[in-house]
C-alpha cells in the first residue's frame, strides 16, 4: 500500500499545528519528521519537542527520519503514541543491528535510510530486522537538490532482494 507522507520540514513553524491540519485534510496518511543535527548533515532542523508539540493536534502517525550522529542516544526521545516508524541512517550507526533492536523495543517500526553512495550490501545482515528502507535520491540535509538517477537502480535492486527473501519491508 502506498501512503502519502509529507515532511513538515518545509512548514511554517509559527503555524505548525495549522500546517499539519492542512496536510491531514488534504489526505496525508503519515507525517514525515526530518530531524537534522548539524553534524551528520550540515543543517539543523528541530528536536523532539517540536514533534511532541503536535501531539493532540493530529491523529496522523509520525515517520521520524533521524539524520543525526549517534541516534541511539535520542531514539527514546522520539517515541510517542503517534510514532509509527523511526528511520536511522546506516552511515550514522556504529552497531546497526543494536540500533534497530532498540527502536523495536519501544514498539515502533524500524527503518534504515541509505545515502546515495551507500551500497545495498550494507543491509545484508540486518535485512530481516527491517520494516522500512528509505533510499535517498538526494544527499541528506538540504532541500531543492537535483534527483540522483542511480537511486532508481538501487530501488529496483532492493525490490529484487525483497522478493528473493519474501520480505515484507516497505521501500
Amino acid at each position: 500500500m502506498n501512503r502519502l507522507a509529507p515532511s513538515i520540514l518545509s512548514a511554517d513553524f509559527s503555524r505548525l499545528g495549522e500546517e499539519v491540519k492542512t496536510i491531514e485534510e488534504a489526505g496525508a496518511h503519515i507525517i514525515h519528521v526530518d530531524v537534522m543535527d548539524g553534524h551528520f548533515v550540515p543543517n539543523i532542523s528541530f528536536g523532539s519537542a517540536v514533534m511532541k508539540s503536535l501531539l493532540g493536534k493530529t491523529k496522523l502517525p509520525f515517520d521520524v527520519h533521524l539524520m543525526i550522529t549517534d541516534p541511539d542516544r535520542y531514539i527514546k526521545d522520539f517515541v510517542t503514541e503517534n510514532t509509527e516508524i523511526i528511520t536511522v541512517h546506516q552511515e550514522a550507526c556504529i552497531h546497526l543491528h543494536r540500533t534497530l533492536q532498540m527502536i523495536k523495543s519501544h514498539g515502533v517500526k524500524a527503518g534504515v535510510s541509505l545515502n546515495p553512495a551507500t551500497p545495498l550490501f550494507t543491509l545484508e545482515y540486518v535485512f530481516e530486522d527491517l520494516d522500512y528502507v528509505l533510499i535517498m535520491s538526494v544527499n541528506p540535509g538540504f532541500g531543492g537538490q537535483k534527483f540522483i538517477p542511480s537511486a532508481l537502480e538501487k530501488i529496483r535492486k532492493l525490490a529484487v532482494m525483497k522478493a528473493q527473501r519474501l520480505s515484507l519491508i516497505h521501500i
